[in-house]
């Protein structure tokens, strides 16, 4: 039974040496976004709520589109690398450059023209009205600045992820390292006005941040070209964008609902939240702190989930047999499942102290509490959930991987929280808890998609 589940120490060391880079880059991540929202969140309740209106729901969006339109392609860079196929690779490569800059020019186009409209989604609950004139206005101005930063982050997207798939996570890792630290040295300079700049608040966690992504494009772009013997799919990448045919419907036919799906559920988590803020405007800044304990408490097993898809696809792609693909990815689920627990722990016993960091009011503190520990309490759940999804996708299950995503959270989540944010008196906390309950249904039905079996296929033979 133990054998089962439990790896032995060679398995451990493979899953590792990917998992540990991305877990090192993914925390670095969550902690800049940490550091903003603690430095930012000594502003003032308005500017806590504009940012977490842009980062949390409007440029999430963004975000999440950009790494859905790079995953189609990235289903086959892992399967191509397994095989050995280095003019796939680079054929995949352009794929995600084309799908990412369309993604970007499209998200520039809908944040100039209605940054203010949708922003102004989340400022419909009862509150002080010059305060949501002050989130509004702070937003606007955060948005546009971020703007600057949108394409050396889709860039980045796509040699960060390339790299990952071939076998060569330190890279993004490092570069992570480096744009945190850049990241950091400006918030304090910009946000504070120290060292002779002014004080500039929202507006400066803005401006450091797009200084941040244009040093991490430069690092994993400069480190790419430079070792072409890593990276033998390098020659020749540029010289045209010309993808077969077949190749080309192949991911556009996996990669299209992955785009969706990340489309779709990003919005619709947005949406989700935009009916939490409808309650009171309290709930704004309570969502953004919750959510950023939530997020670095989930890196690991998130990071771990990506490692599955990523070791998955290489097994399918190198033709391992199905019982040895089924078991290592069962061993891995579990180790998933086991950091959701411990990070569930970690979260809740930070549930009081963290909020407590910000300046803001004593109702704001004890609503980010409340959230933050019925987080913790459906984490495992979560932890459980994320490896379904990557496992789906390394074997171009697209289709289903949709399905089970974004289903739930269309079908159920986002009508419940309309209803009854707005057609009961239930507390907020008890409408955010019914709504994660969704995550049980999920993870039954995860369970009976990945014991069928048919996401075990080598996409890479023709």
């Amino acid at each position: 039974m133990l054998q089962k589940y439990i790896g032995d120490k060679a398995f451990y060391g493979r899953v590792s040496a990917i998992a540990l880079p991305i877990i090192v880059q993914n925390l670095i991540t969550n902690f800049v976004s940490l550091l903003d929202n603690i430095m930012v969140g000594q502003l003032s309740d308005a500017q806590i709520s504009a940012v977490s209106i842009a980062n949390n729901n409007l440029l999430f969006i963004f975000t999440l589109c950009l790494f859905g339109g790079a995953a189609g392609a990235g289903i086959f860079t892992a399967q191509f690398h397994g095989s050995g196929n280095t003019e796939g690779i680079r054929h995949a490569f352009r794929f995600k450059i084309l799908i990412c800059l369309g993604i970007t020019l499209l998200g520039c186009g809908i944040f100039l023209g209605f940054s203010e409209p949708l922003i102004s989604l989340y400022l419909q609950g009862e509150g002080d009205p010059v305060q949501a004139a002050e989130t509004l206005e702070y937003g606007r101005q955060y948005i546009f600045i971020m703007l600057l930063g949108m394409l050396p982050f889709a860039m980045t997207n796509v040699y960060a992820s390339t790299l990952r798939e071939c076998g060569h996570p330190t890279v993004p890792m490092v570069a992570g390292l480096v744009a945190t630290a850049v990241n950091m040295f400006f918030n304090y300079i910009l946000i504070f006005g120290k060292l002779g700049a002014p004080a500039m608040g929202v507006t400066g966690a803005a401006t450091a941040t797009v200084i941040a992504r244009y040093v991490e494009f430069l690092f994993v772009f400069f480190w790419t070209h430079k070792n072409v013997d890593k990276n033998p799919y390098v020659p020749g990448l540029y010289r045209s964008f010309y993808i077969p045919k077949s190749l080309l419907k192949s991911i556009a036919v996996r990669g299209l609902p992955l785009l969706i799906n990340e489309g779709l559920w990003s919005l619709g988590m947005a949406l989700l939240n935009q009916c939490y803020s409808f309650y009171s405007l309290d709930v704004v800044p309570a969502l953004s702190i919750s959510t950023t304990i939530y997020n670095l408490s989930a890196v690991v097993f998130r990071s771990l989930g990506n490692t599955v898809g990523i070791i998955t696809g290489q097994m399918l792609g190198a033709k391992h047999s199905n019982e040895e693909i089924r078991s290592d990815n069962t061993k891995m689920t579990v180790l998933c499942i086991a950091s959701g627990v411990v990070f569930a722990g970690i979260a809740a016993a930070l549930s009081v102290a963290f909020p407590a960091i910000y300046n803001t009011t004593d109702s704001v503190r004890l609503l980010s509490t409340q959230l933050i520990l019925i987080s913790a309490i459906t984490m495992p759940l979560q932890a459980y959930i994320f490896p379904v999804y990557f496992t789906l996708r390394a074997g171009g299950r697209t289709v289903e991987t949709f399905l089970f995503d974004c289903g739930s959270i269309w079908a159920l989540s986002i009508p419940a929280a309309f209803i009854l944010t707005r057609l009961t008196g239930l507390h907020i906390t008890v409408i955010f808890s019914l709504c994660q309950c969704v995550d049980i249904l999920k993870c039954f039905i995860g369970y009976r998609m990945i014991k069928k079996g048919d996401w075990i296929q080598n996409l890479t033979v023709k």
